[in-house]
């Protein structure tokens, strides 16, 4: 037998549902690509913004302007994922703070198909994803969840980023790579959803293929490749991934923790 309870018509407004209103919202990569558009649409739902960067800070100055035309506080912050000094003075400077935040969405990660790094050997390429999605991953969440459990006001939230194909498994050495790090996260992520409850909830998106800086100059074999592993037969966006932040960040989300979300188009898995 299921029981529920509605107060105050919080499903009949559409401008209130999933509102994030006088929250704190950090997003790590947010200079561009899905963290850009997932630290918009935080803003768009009532946060204030903070949103870090590695390398790019005009990239992450388009991002706070972005913010700041909903209406919302933005401010940005370099961040090192790959060094564990930089992550402990950055996460200790926003938690030691008259308006520490409650949300925390780990969106950063090695660029292995349009930076650099694309040049990289397979074993540079395996050493800059565990310093960075992995390790980084971990030591900012770790660090992070005890300020929530010992700061926070309410429940807090912790949002990682996996894959949706690293526990299927995809050919090559990118797919190699992405697996061995993303499932490391996503493993994380459940791990520490126990850890951290009930005080903070944490769940992890899995995208599929999304449509950022290197799909938008994918061959023709990628493109058609995307198109018959989807099942909604399109790529998927940024917007696809932040709606999902949003929500899982919201309220309505306040009995879910634990979870892998495979933002995918119903992709196999």
């Amino acid at each position: 037998m299921f029981l529920t309870h509605f107060s105050e018509n919080r499903f009949m407004t559409t401008d209130r549902f999933c509102s994030l209103d006088d929250q704190h919202a950090v997003v790590t990569g947010a200079s561009s690509g899905i963290g850009q558009r997932i630290a918009i649409e935080l803003a768009r739902a009532g946060a204030k913004l903070t949103v870090t960067y590695r390398e790019n800070k005009g990239g992450a100055e388009e991002t706070a302007q972005s913010v700041e035309q909903f209406g919302q506080k933005a401010t940005i912050k370099q961040l090192d994922l790959s060094n564990s000094t930089d992550i402990k003075s950055a996460v200790d400077s926003l938690f030691d703070s008259d308006a520490p935040p409650n949300i925390w969405v780990n969106n950063a990660g090695a660029d292995l198909l349009t930076g650099n790094a694309k040049h990289f050997s397979y074993a540079e390429k395996l050493r800059l994803l565990l310093d960075v999605d992995v390790q980084g991953t971990v030591l900012i969440s770790k660090r992070v969840g005890d300020w929530l459990v010992t700061k926070g006001q309410g429940q807090g939230v912790i949002i990682n980023t996996g894959w949706d194909q690293a526990e299927r498994g995809m050919e090559g050495d990118s797919g190699e790579l992405f697996a061995t790090a993303k499932n490391a996260i996503m493993g994380f992520s459940r791990s520490l959803a126990l850890s951290l409850a009930p005080n903070v909830r944490v769940n992890c998106i899995a995208p599929g293929w999304i449509r950022t800086a290197w799909g938008d100059g994918a061959t023709s074999q990628w493109q058609e490749r995307v198109l018959n592993e989807t099942p909604l037969k399109r790529w998927g966006t940024p917007e696809d991934i932040a709606n999902v932040v949003r929500y899982l960040c919201s309220e309505e989300a306040s009995y879910i923790t634990g979870q892998i979300y495979y933002v995918n188009g119903g992709a196999e898995r």
